[in-house]
């Protein structure tokens, strides 16, 4: 079993490398049309994980992804975005956004209430007690880590009893993932079943496409070296800004806050500088390829969660995993039955999904899955997500200790 980083990030480079290698050749093309080149590029190092090639427990990789790859793809991505069309997608994603919300709101004691049927030790009492550590599961699906931690701390849940909740927060929101990134390589029938109209996205898409190809060129040395020059100099200045923004509310508000949070303030202080560099002469650096590299970090950014995956661990806590996967159904049925009575494209379900359940690291992911130009709506939608994170894991909390 391989535990070295050094030597999993080279078998990941060697996957995507793989994938990227024979995507266009004619026998795989086909195998390809049907399984979509990121859901191969995350479902892979899961594999490896769960067959015993590589073990991750002790691996920094995922650190390295989220503080390096994330905030770098975020710039890179948001440097060419159309602000004005993304605003112009219409209320729709806003709805869809909100429903996965409500989704994993209302999901959390319904699937509790559900297997309690069947299992009524679940429920537990005291410290031990289900829905105190099932808010920490709101708390992550509806915000994030910052969130998740919150709860954990507000509920006070038996930290002994805490891994199997992490177990089934990571897993559970994996195989959505899968599921999401299937959709979105069928996104055409899942359209026309929703009854949706996708040309707004579709416009969007193809204008941020155009921009690319008006300024791109044949890059030398030095835009090279300022592209990535710049770009590290962001990640760089968002981790600094970041844990001062971070110890500032943590001193103010408490360390368990979602503004306490470092990663948070990294993940807006990325996206506002793409933003805002969009507007300027920066936004010429697209046409030495930011966001092709921005989607480089991107697939590198799924191979790393692939590896988070093992699903040998399902069977590590039965009652716990049985709520979770009733909760995520729960939230998948709402959603669609919610875009199709408002004929609202399957990608404001994937993006407004994950801009809950994955946050900032997954929602830009699933967008990209569309189209690489697509990237930035996840992102701000994610930032949304976590404003909404506390109160909405609360409110289930709450919902979830009366069923108890």
């Amino acid at each position: 079993m391989i535990t070295d980083d050094r030597i999993i990030l080279g078998l990941l480079g060697l996957v995507l490398a793989f994938v990227f290698a024979t995507r266009d050749r004619p026998g795989w093309q086909k195998f390809y049309t049907f399984v979509p080149i990121i859901l191969v590029c995350y479902l892979v190092p899961s594999l490896m994980v769960t067959f015993g090639l590589i073990d991750v427990t002790e691996s920094n990789l995922w650190t390295v992804a989220k503080d390096f790859f994330l905030p770098a793809a975020l710039f890179l991505m948001t440097l060419s975005i159309d602000l004005k069309g993304i605003l112009g997608l219409g209320s729709k994603a806003i709805i869809m956004f909100l429903t996965a919300t409500l989704g994993i709101v209302l999901g959390g004691p319904v699937a509790l209430f559900i297997v309690a049927q069947f299992d009524p030790s679940i429920i537990g009492a005291g410290d031990d007690a289900a829905w105190r550590g099932l808010a920490t599961l709101a708390g992550s699906w509806i915000g994030g880590g910052a969130n998740q931690t919150a709860m954990l701390e507000v509920y006070g849940y038996n930290i002994e009893r805490y891994s199997a909740l992490i177990a089934v927060d990571i897993i559970v929101a994996n195989i959505w993932m899968v599921f999401l990134l299937y959709g979105a390589g069928a996104s055409d029938k899942v359209d026309r079943w929703l009854g949706a109209d996708s040309s707004a996205i579709d416009a969007l898409r193809d204008k941020m496409a155009d921009y690319t190809s008006s300024v791109e060129r044949v890059a030398k040395a030095n835009d090279y070296v300022l592209l990535f020059g710049v770009t590290l100099a962001v990640v760089g200045l968002c981790h600094l800004v970041g844990n001062a923004l971070g110890g500032f509310f943590a001193d103010l508000q408490g360390e368990d806050a979602t503004l306490a949070s470092g990663f948070f303030w990294v993940v807006v202080i990325a996206t506002t500088f793409g933003l805002a560099a969009s507007f300027t002469r920066a936004r010429e650096l697209e046409g030495v390829g930011a966001s092709k590299f921005g989607t480089l970090f991107i697939f590198l950014l799924v191979a790393v969660i692939g590896t988070k995956m093992d699903v040998t661990q399902l069977g590590e806590a039965p009652g716990f995993m049985a709520v979770g996967l009733i909760w995520m159904l729960f939230h998948a049925i709402l959603l669609l039955a919610v875009a199709k009575l408002i004929r609202a494209p399957f990608f404001f379900v994937a993006v407004g999904s994950k801009a809950n359940v994955g946050g900032a690291a997954s929602a830009p992911v699933v967008a990209a899955a569309f189209h690489p130009a697509l990237a930035p709506v996840g992102v701000l939608l994610a930032v949304l997500g976590y404003a909404l994170g506390t109160y909405g894991a609360i409110l289930c909390a709450q919902m979830m200790a009366a069923v108890g």
